[in-house]
C-alpha cells in the first residue's frame, strides 16, 4: 500500500509566477514550501509547458506545496485532476497522469504528486533550462 502523500510539485501554469486563476484555488488548499526540482524533461506544446519523467540527468524547476488539511486531500486533488485533464469522457485519452515522484528541495529529497504529460512530445521544442518562467522571459525578449 502506498503511504499517504500530501505534497504537490508544480512546474507550469500552477506556479506562483503565472498568476493563473487556478493558482488561487491551489493556495486555498496548499501552502508553498519553496522552490524544488524533479528529474524530467520540459517541452513547449505551443499553449503551455508539458513534462515527461526521465531517468536521465535532466531536471525541471518548479514549486513544492504541502496540503494544509490532509482530510481535504480527496476533494483538493480531485479538483486539480479535473484542471489537469484527468477526468475525461469514455474513449478519450487523458492529457496528464498524476504520479508520486522524487522531489529535491533545499538539499532534501521527498516524494510529491506530479502531473506528467500523457501524450507524445514528438516535434515539441525541449525547454533546455527546465524552467518555464525563464524560457518565457527569453522567448519574449526575441
Amino acid at each position: 500500500m502506498t503511504p499517504a502523500c500530501f505534497k504537490l510539485f508544480v512546474y507550469g501554469s500552477l506556479r506562483s509566477g503565472f498568476h493563473n486563476p487556478a493558482y488561487e484555488y491551489l493556495t486555498r488548499y496548499f501552502h508553498l514550501i519553496g522552490d524544488a526540482i524533479v528529474r524530467g524533461r520540459l517541452h513547449d506544446n505551443g499553449s503551455y509547458p508539458v513534462a515527461v519523467a526521465t531517468d536521465e540527468e535532466y531536471f525541471i524547476n518548479g514549486e513544492l506545496y504541502q496540503l494544509n488539511d490532509p482530510s481535504e486531500f480527496d476533494w483538493a486533488i480531485e479538483q486539480l485532476d479535473d484542471y489537469e485533464g484527468l477526468n475525461v469522457e469514455e474513449g478519450e485519452t487523458t492529457v496528464y497522469k498524476r504520479a508520486l515522484t522524487d522531489v529535491f528541495h533545499s538539499g532534501n529529497e521527498s516524494v510529491a504528486w506530479v502531473y506528467w504529460y500523457n501524450q507524445s512530445v514528438v516535434g515539441m521544442p525541449t525547454i533546455e533550462s527546465g524552467d518555464i518562467l525563464k524560457y518565457l522571459q527569453e522567448k519574449n525578449k526575441s
